[in-house]
C-alpha cells in the first residue's frame, strides 16, 4: 500500500501533535459515540452488537445503564453481558433509578456501556447531565460505548426545534461529540424507519400513532437524517485534517471540497469572494478568504487598505473564514500553497492578473507561480472582465493623516553604533586582522536595522562602508583604494552591508506588525468574551463604548431606536444629551444609513461623528465619536478598528433585542392563549350553570300548578346544584387573581390534616356522589403549620379533578404517609392518567388534559390554584401515573414543623 506522500521541509501542527497525544494517553479512556438521527433507527442495537464482539476478542465490558425501551430484540442482546446494578435515589416520594457511577469507577472495566449520553440525572446524582459522568469514567482510563441522537447536540438544537416545531430539553454540548475517538452513525432511511414504528419495535401502540402524527413524519426524519450525515460528515473531516496536520502530510486529500480564495486590494476581489460564495454554496463546502500580507501591504493607500478591509468583512458576512497572514515564504504562491496544504484545500480561486507582461518578467506572477506549484489542488483563475461590475463603494468619511514627524534620533544613534562598531573593530584589528573587521561593522548595520527599522540602517550601511575604507583599507585615513582587491572587497561589504539592513529591517517591520495585530486580536478577543457573558442591554452598550473609548482614545455616546426616537443610551464618559447639531448628524446617520457629522461628507459641521452599526438585519443604531483635536478624528487603520468593534457591538446588541423580543412574543402568546381560554370558560363554563338555573327557574315559575312535589324539588336541586358549580368557577378565578397578585398571604396555624382532610370530603360529597372514597389515613401524623382554609380548597381542588377524569363507580383514593422532614398525601384515581409529556403541564393555568363526554367541564384553574396555595404553605405539588394500573395521582408533601421533630425526639 502506497505511504501518504511527506513534505520534508513542513512540520506537524502543535495542535494536531497535542491532540494526538491526548488520544494516545493511556490514563484517558477512549470514547465511541454511535450516532443516529432518531429515536428507533437502531443505535442501542448495534452498541450492543459491538460490545458483544469486543467481549468474544477477550475485552472486559460491562454493562453501566442500556436503555431498551422494551424492544425484545434490543433486550435479548443483554444476556451475556454483565450487568452493574442501578442505584435507586429517592426524588418526591418516588423512586428512580440510575447508573451507579461510584460502582461502576470501583469495577473498572476496560469498556463500559453508557446509553442516552443526554439524559438528565435525578436529583441526588453526583452529576446533573450522563454526559458529566462519561468524562468521569474517560478521566478514570475507562473506555466508554454510548449513544446520542441528533436532536440532542446543542449546537442543532435550533435547527431541530424548526424542523420538527419540537423543542428538545435535553442536550449535549458540542465538546463532548467533537471530542470523541470513534464515531458510528446508524443510518436508516424514513420509510424503514416508519415501518419499524408502525410493527412496534419503537414505541407501544398509543405512542407510535401519535409519534407517526408528529415527530415522525416522512420530512422531519428525511431532514433529520440529513443533519446527522451532514455533522458526523464535519467530524470526520476534522479527524482527518488533525490526523494530516499531526503527521506532516501534504495535502490535499479530496475527501471533501474546500475552497480558498486569494483576495488583495485589488477593486476586483469583493467580486471574487462573491464568485467564490456562489461555487462553495453548490458545493456545499466550506471557504475561506486570505489575504497576505507582505512588505508592500505596509505601503498600501488608505483607500486599498479600506478596499482590503471591507473585502475580509464581506466574505465573513457571506459565510466565509476571513484570515490575513503574514508572508512567510519569498513568493506569495507559496505562502498560499503551504496553508493550502495544511488545511486539505482542494481549490484555489483567484483573479486574473492585470499586470504587464514586462512586470511579470521582472517581479514574477502570483498566478503563474501558483499553477505551476499548486500539485493535486485545483486552481481556477477568474477574469478580471467578469468581477468588474462589483466593487467596493467608497468611504465617505475622510481620515487624518497618520503622523509621521521627521525624528533625528534614530539616525544620530544609527552613528553612534557604527563609531562604537569603529571602536571595537579598532581593537581587535591587531589580534584577528583585517579580515574580521568588516564582521563588527556588519552587526552594527545589523542592531541598527532591528532596532531602528530602514532608513536608519541604510545610513548605518553607507557610514560603516566610508569607515571600513577610510581606516582599515589601505591607504589608510584616506578614500583612496589602491589595490584592486580592496576595491572588489570594499564594494561587496557594502552591497552586503545595504541587503542585511534591508532584510532585518524587513523582519523588524514585520514583527512590529504582527506585534500590533497580537495585540488588536487580544483586545477585541477580550471585548467578545465579555460581550458574551452579558445578559442585559445596558451591560452590553456599556461594554461597548467603554472598549471603544479605551481603544481609540475617543469619546464615545451610542444611540438606539426607542418608539421610533433616537435615544442616547450610554456613553462614555458619560452622557446624557445631544446639542441640535448632533442631534441632526445622528438622525440623518440611523435615516440613511451612511455616516454623518465631524469629517464625512453630509452635516460636517457637528461636533462628533455618527457612523450606523449595523448587523445583517440591518441597522440596529448609531455610534457618536469626538476628542479634543481638530480635524478628521480616525487614522484609517482606527476607522478598520472602529469597524470591527461596532461589527461585534451591534451583534451583541441584536443578541439582547432578540431575546427581549423572544420573551416579549412568549408573553404575548400566553396572554393571548389565557385570554382565549378565559373566554371559552365565561362563554361555555360559565354559561353552562346560569342557562341551566334560568331554565329551572323558568319551569317552576310558568309550570307550578303541573309539576308534582318531587318534579319541584328536583328543579329546585339542579338550581342549588348549579348555583354552587358556579360560584365554585367564579372563586377560582378570584382566587387565581389574588396569587398573581400577590395578595395571598397563609394564616398559619397548627392543624390535625385528618380533620381538614374530613371536611373537604363532606363538602365534596356531592362531587363525589358516583364514586367510592377510599380513605387510607397513617395514625402517627404530626399536627402541621397550615392555613386550614387555603388547604381544604387545594384538596377540595384535587378531589374535583380526580372526579372529573375517573369514571363512574370507581374509587378516588386518599393516603397519607410520613417520613423524616414530610408529611404525604395523595389523591389516587382510577381515571386514564395523565399523558407523560403533560404531567407538569396539568398545573398550568386553564390547561385541561384530554377531554371527553364523561368530563364534567371547568375552568382548568384548580389545579393550578391547588399549587399555588400548597407553595405559599412552603408544601409542594407533583402529578404522576400509578405504576399497579391506569390513573394519576397528585402528591402534597408538606414540611413539618422543627418543634414536632423535637416532640418525637423527647418520646
Amino acid at each position: 500500500m502506497a505511504q501518504p506522500r511527506r513534505d520534508p521541509e513542513q512540520r506537524p501542527s502543535p495542535e494536531a501533535l497535542l491532540e494526538a497525544a491526548r488520544r494516545e494517553d493511556s490514563r484517558v479512556g477512549r470514547l465511541k459515540i454511535f450516532v443516529g438521527a432518531a429515536p428507533g433507527v437502531g443505535k442501542t442495537y448495534e452498541m450492543l452488537q459491538s460490545a458483544h464482539a469486543k467481549l468474544k476478542a477477550g475485552a472486559d465490558v460491562v454493562v453501566g445503564a442500556v436503555e431498551t425501551h422494551g424492544r425484545a430484540e434490543t433486550q435479548a442482546l443483554l444476556e451475556g453481558l454483565e450487568i452493574l446494578p442501578r442505584k435507586r435515589l429517592e426524588y418526591k416520594d418516588q423512586i428512580l433509578e440510575e447508573m451507579d457511577l461510584d460502582a461502576l469507577i470501583a469495577r473498572h472495566p476496560q469498556i463500559a456501556l453508557v446509553d442516552e449520553l443526554a439524559h438528565t440525572n435525578a436529583p441526588g446524582s453526583r452529576h446533573p447531565k450522563r454526559y458529566l459522568d462519561v468524562e468521569e469514567l474517560l478521566s478514570r482510563g475507562i473506555d466508554v460505548y454510548t449513544a446520542v441522537n441528533i436532536q440532542h447536540i446543542e449546537s442543532l438544537n435550533d435547527v431541530v426545534a424548526q424542523i420538527t416545531h419540537v423543542r428538545v430539553r435535553e442536550t449535549v454540548p458540542d465538546s463532548v461529540f467533537d471530542r470523541a475517538d470513534a464515531i458510528e452513525l446508524i443510518d436508516l432511511t424514513p420509510d424503514d424507519l416508519i415501518q419499524r414504528l408502525k410493527e412496534g419495535k419503537v414505541y407501544v401502540p398509543k405512542q407510535a400513532e401519535r409519534a407517526l402524527e408528529h415527530y415522525f413524519s416522512p420530512g422531519n426524519l428525511t431532514a433529520l437524517r440529513e443533519l446527522a450525515l451532514r455533522r458526523t460528515a464535519e467530524r470526520v473531516d476534522e479527524q482527518l485534517l488533525n490526523h494530516m496536520q499531526a503527521n506532516a502530510i501534504a495535502g490535499p486529500w479530496a475527501a471533501g471540497e474546500r475552497i480558498l480564495v486569494c483576495v488583495s486590494e485589488d477593486p476586483r476581489s469583493a467580486g471574487l469572494v462573491r464568485h467564490t460564495k456562489r461555487l462553495a454554496d453548490r458545493l456545499h463546502a466550506p471557504w475561506t478568504a486570505v489575504s497576505i500580507e507582505t512588505r508592500r501591504s505596509l505601503q498600501l493607500t488608505d483607500e486599498e487598505r479600506d478596499r482590503l478591509a471591507d473585502t475580509l468583512r464581506l466574505a465573513e458576512a457571506l459565510g466565509g473564514e476571513a484570515l490575513t497572514i503574514p508572508a512567510v515564504e519569498r513568493r506569495i504562491a507559496d505562502d498560499l500553497i503551504n496553508f493550502a496544504h495544511a488545511n486539505n484545500v482542494t481549490q484555489i480561486i483567484i483573479g486574473k492578473s492585470t499586470r504587464s507582461r514586462w512586470f511579470e518578467l521582472t517581479r514574477g506572477s502570483v498566478v503563474h507561480d501558483l499553477v505551476r506549484r499548486a500539485g493535486n489542488i485545483s486552481v481556477n483563475v477568474i477574469a478580471g472582465e467578469e468581477l468588474a461590475a462589483e466593487p467596493v463603494p467608497k468611504k465617505t468619511v475622510r481620515t487624518a493623516v497618520r503622523p509621521e514627524p521627521f525624528d533625528p534620533r534614530p539616525y544620530l544613534m544609527a552613528l553612534v553604533i557604527v563609531a562604537v562598531g569603529l571602536g571595537a573593530a579598532a581593537l581587535i584589528q591587531p589580534l584577528f586582522g583585517i579580515e574580521n573587521v568588516d564582521l563588527v561593522f556588519l552587526t552594527a548595520v545589523v542592531g541598527v536595522a532591528v532596532r531602528y527599522g530602514l532608513w536608519p540602517s541604510m545610513l548605518a550601511s553607507v557610514a560603516a562602508s566610508l569607515c571600513y575604507n577610510f581606516f582599515f583599507l589601505p591607504p589608510v585615513y584616506t578614500f583612496t583604494i589602491t589595490d584592486p582587491t580592496n576595491v572588489a572587497a570594499f564594494f561587496f561589504f557594502m552591497l552586503i552591508a545595504l541587503l542585511v539592513s534591508n532584510v532585518a529591517a524587513r523582519v523588524r517591520t514585520q514583527a512590529d506588525s504582527a506585534i500590533g495585530r497580537v495585540r488588536t486580536t487580544e483586545s477585541l478577543y477580550a471585548f467578545s468574551r465579555k460581550l458574551a457573558g452579558t445578559a442585559t442591554l445596558d451591560d452590553v452598550l456599556w461594554a461597548t463604548a467603554y472598549q471603544t473609548a479605551l481603544m481609540l482614545k475617543v469619546r464615545v455616546v451610542l444611540l438606539l431606536p426607542e418608539e421610533g426616537v433616537l435615544t442616547v443610551k450610554t456613553g462614555y464618559p458619560p452622557e446624557d444629551e445631544l446639542d441640535k447639531a448632533d442631534l441632526a448628524a445622528a438622525n440623518w446617520a440611523w435615516s440613511h444609513d451612511r455616516p454623518a457629522g465631524r469629517g464625512s461628507d453630509t452635516l460636517p459641521g457637528a461636533k462628533r461623528l455618527f457612523l450606523p452599526m449595523r448587523t445583517g438585519r440591518g441597522p440596529i443604531g448609531v455610534v457618536g465619536i469626538d476628542d479634543d483635536k481638530t480635524g478628521p478624528l480616525l487614522t484609517p487603520d482606527q476607522r478598520r478598528l472602529l469597524d470591527a468593534l461596532m461589527d461585534q457591538g451591534a451583534l451583541a446588541i441584536e443578541r439582547v433585542l432578540l431575546v427581549e423580543d423572544m420573551d416579549r412574543v412568549k408573553r404575548t402568546v400566553e396572554s393571548d392563549r389565557l385570554r382565549s381560554a378565559l373566554l371559552t370558560s365565561i362563554s361555555h363554563d360559565l354559561k353552562t350553570p346560569l342557562a341551566s338555573v334560568l331554565g329551572a327557574a323558568s319551569t317552576m315559575r310558568d309550570l307550578s300548578r303541573d309539576l308534582s312535589e318531587t318534579e319541584k324539588r328536583d328543579l329546585l336541586a339542579t338550581v342549588i346544584d348549579e348555583s354552587e358549580r358556579l360560584n365554585r368557577f367564579i372563586a377560582n378565578l378570584l382566587d387565581m387573581t389574588k396569587l398573581e397578585s400577590g395578595a395571598v398571604v397563609p394564616n398559619t396555624a397548627r392543624h390535625d390534616i385528618d380533620e381538614i382532610v374530613g371536611s373537604a370530603l363532606r363538602r365534596a360529597g356531592k362531587i363525589l356522589a358516583h364514586h367510592k372514597v377510599s380513605l387510607e389515613l397513617a395514625a402517627d401524623l404530626p399536627m402541621l403549620e397550615l392555613d386550614a382554609v387555603l388547604f381544604e380548597q387545594a384538596l377540595f381542588n384535587l378531589l374535583d379533578n380526580a372526579a372529573k377524569y375517573a369514571p363512574a363507580d370507581s374509587t378516588i383514593s386518599i393516603r397519607t404517609s410520613r417520613n423524616t422532614n414530610w408529611v404525604t398525601l395523595q389523591v389516587i384515581d382510577e381515571g386514564n392518567g395523565i399523558p407523560q409529556s403533560e404531567l407538569e403541564s396539568v398545573f398550568d393555568k386553564f390547561y385541561r388534559a384530554q377531554k371527553g363526554d364523561h368530563v364534567r367541564p371547568g375552568t382548568g384553574l384548580g389545579l393550578a390554584i391547588a399549587r399555588g396555595f400548597v407553595e405559599a404553605m412552603h408544601g409542594t405539588i407533583a402529578a404522576d401515573n400509578r405504576a399497579d394500573r391506569s390513573g394519576a395521582v397528585l402528591t402534597i408533601r408538606l414540611p413539618i414543623p422543627a418543634a414536632s421533630h423535637a416532640l418525637d425526639t423527647a418520646a
